[in-house]
């Protein structure tokens, strides 16, 4: 596994690269900017295993909306509120989290417990593969530093004109 530290010391060197491509690509996009970022989406994920890191369940909590709640708590067969009051807590914008690090769910082998019924911001990690990309690019840095594959790609962003 990578640790976040380590990957924030390798991101470091290029990370003005980086802001200096998202800069350029917000306030230009490409119109086949989803089609790249898929391709590098791809090409990354065939090299990586996210069961050998597992960071980003180690390292950061994911946003719960209600229907995540509400198919986690059926799943657990818990009470809504149940699974509230013992796993989540509001933040400073109301946004239901995870009361702890690592999350609950994520077993030693880096398996999750609850994977098919796990939020939906789990199911996206690391948003490297959405449609109308040019609206994520701001998770892009915050995820570098936490997961391999962001990594990667962002390094590939910083370095190819146009990405």
């Amino acid at each position: 596994m990578i640790s976040p530290d380590l990957l924030f010391y390798k991101f470091k060197p290029w990370k003005k690269a980086f802001i200096t491509a998202v800069q350029r690509i917000k306030s230009n996009p490409p119109k086949d900017l989803d089609q790249q970022f898929e391709r590098l989406h791809d090409t990354v994920f065939e090299k990586i295993d996210c069961l050998e890191c597992a960071n980003c369940c180690k390292t950061t909590s994911p946003m719960f909306f209600e229907k995540d709640i509400d198919r986690l708590s059926k799943a657990l067969g818990m009470k809504t509120s149940a699974f509230v009051s013992e796993y989540l807590v509001r933040d400073k914008d109301d946004i239901y989290g995870l009361k702890s690090t690592p999350c609950p769910f994520l077993g030693s082998d880096n398996y999750c417990s609850v994977y098919d019924d796990r939020p939906k911001a789990c199911r996206e990690y690391p948003h490297t593969n959405h449609r109308k990309m040019h609206t994520h690019l701001h998770l892009l840095e915050k995820n570098a530093i936490i997961c391999p594959a962001v990594y990667e790609i962002s390094q590939k962003i910083a370095k190819i004109e146009p990405i």
